[in-house]
């Protein structure tokens, strides 16, 4: 039987959505282990000036706890 948490984080990137979804679970998995599986809750876009200035997302993260 496993047994899993769910932890929500928030990723920015000045490139796309995809870059900060990459981002997001890159750095997630150097400080959980295990990590299983991630979705984008919340996306959104920071705008200046009428420009996209960054695009952020809001990943719920999945991994799986040590016996």
């Amino acid at each position: 039987m496993s047994v899993a948490r769910v932890t929500e984080i928030s990723s920015t990137s000045s490139v796309s959505f995809e870059d900060a979804v990459e981002k997001g679970v890159n750095r997630a998995s150097k400080t959980l282990r295990n990590v299983v599986s991630a979705w984008i809750k919340e996306q959104r876009v920071g705008v200046e000036n009428g420009q996209i200035q960054h695009y952020q997302v809001n990943l719920m993260v999945t991994f799986l706890l040590e016996d």
